[in-house]
């Protein structure tokens, strides 16, 4: 009897991809992911990295160079009162990160367990959910967050929680709640209701696993939403407060001198950009990799 190697053997006997192997490889297959990916991860270390390098601290004063363009002693160039502003750009994008992961995680776990809660028990339970769904989506959000975080004080921390738990959760929680109707008729769902398991257990155990590629996308889209949003708050002067600073104050003290220290608004704009375009890519190849039905992963 002759002996077959594993190379000779059909493609259909050999080993299966495990799926993680099988979204990573459709992953790397998109260039525009990939490269977003990396710029993401260049922006991070820069945000830890750069204010541990910076001759000045973004609150140290230079009264030496007040002013003054892009040059070898300030590589990004002064404020007008003589900050370094190299060291407040880095700053700036990590208040900014901090806020937009923060509520990026809290927005996804708390509008996973409403919608997903929503859709398993049905009933009253799931038409309050959707009333106050409805209720919060014809309000307009960035006005009620506005009004909330002009009181925070500038603390990052506040706004970001005014961020989860009253603007942020519901649109994504609808969304949940419409792909988890369909989950809730599976036969494993109805085989763990007869065997006894608790409604709860059954929406943290088999539904919310069910929709992770969802909650994984969310989580990246959620992040460019955070800091669009805290973005705005800052510029017009609702959020994040001398002495703090973030990408948001940065850009919107910038927009007063642009013609006269354009480096002031450039600087914070192009990092703004490049963090927000990055994560856009991400969650573009995340997207493609995870949809078993898109061609866009290619074949594994």
């Amino acid at each position: 009897m002759s002996t077959q190697t594993t190379a000779s053997l059909p493609l259909d006997d050999r080993k299966p991809l495990s799926k993680w192997t099988l979204y990573t490889r459709r992953f790397m297959r998109n260039k525009p992911a990939v490269a977003g990916i990396v710029i993401f991860v260049l922006l991070v270390l820069f945000a830890i990295f750069a204010p541990l390098i910076a001759k000045y601290d973004h609150i140290e004063l230079d009264f030496l160079n007040l002013g003054t363009p892009p040059s070898i002693e300030h590589w990004f160039g002064t404020t007008a009162s003589g900050n370094d502003t190299f060291a407040q750009t880095a700053v700036g994008l990590q208040r900014s990160l901090m806020i937009a992961v923060s509520v990026s995680v809290g927005t996804t776990i708390l509008s996973a367990v409403i919608g997903t809660a929503a859709a398993y028990f049905g009933g009253w339970t799931e038409k309050i959910i959707l009333m106050v769904i409805h209720f919060m989506m014809v309000i307009p959000s960035f006005l009620i967050l506005s009004l909330l975080s002009n009181r925070s004080g500038g603390d990052w921390r506040v706004i970001a929680l005014i961020m989860i738990f009253v603007v942020g959760w519901y649109f994504p929680a609808r969304v949940i709640w419409t792909t988890a109707l369909s989950l809730r008729e599976r036969e494993y769902i109805h085989a763990a209701r007869y065997m006894g398991v608790r409604g709860m257990r059954i929406v943290m155990r088999h539904l919310l696993p069910n929709i992770g590629s969802l909650l994984v996308i969310n989580f990246t889209l959620g992040i460019v939403n955070a800091v669009m949003a805290e973005t705005g708050l800052s510029f017009i002067g609702f959020g994040v407060k001398i002495p703090d600073v973030s990408l948001g104050s940065l850009i919107g003290s910038g927009a007063n001198t642009i013609t006269s220290a354009p480096w002031l608004f450039y600087f914070p704009a192009a990092t703004l950009t490049l963090l927000t375009v990055s994560m856009a890519l991400v969650a573009d190849g995340l997207r493609d990799a995870l949809d078993p039905t898109s061609a866009a992963g290619g074949r594994a």
